[in-house]
């Protein structure tokens, strides 16, 4: 079993930045694809960022130049730094962990945090 909490979010301003945290006990997370969601009031959870094991890294187009993953395996850690913050940006944040074939479907994760709420301001 792998516990998952995420810390860091809050409210900021548009343009601003904010750093997420997914901290993991349980097992380690070095062996996992590590990757943030967001979820907006009513919406479906949508992938952000994916790190795999090896350090590869994804992102959709959407942030892709904005927001930045990155894994501490020694701190069992995962960050997500997010620049140039938009209101649409707004929604709760989940980090999970797995091995998906398809790293874009939630469903495909096993372990997921209780989220953390950003809020951008315009």
């Amino acid at each position: 079993q792998v516990q998952l909490v995420e810390s860091g979010g809050g409210l900021v301003q548009a343009g601003g930045s904010l750093r997420l945290s997914c901290a993991a006990s349980g097992r380690t997370l070095s062996r996992y694809v590590i990757s943030w969601f967001l979820q907006p009031p009513g919406k479906e959870r949508e992938l952000v960022a994916a790190i795999a094991s090896g350090g590869s890294r994804y992102y959709p187009d959407s942030v892709k130049g904005r927001f930045t993953i990155s894994r501490d395996d020694a701190k069992n850690t995962v960050y997500l730094e997010m620049f140039s913050l938009k209101p649409e940006d707004t929604a709760v944040y989940y980090c999970a962990a797995g091995r998906p074939n398809h790293v874009a479907v939630g469903t495909q994760y096993d372990y997921w945090g209780q989220g953390t709420q950003v809020t951008v301001s315009s």
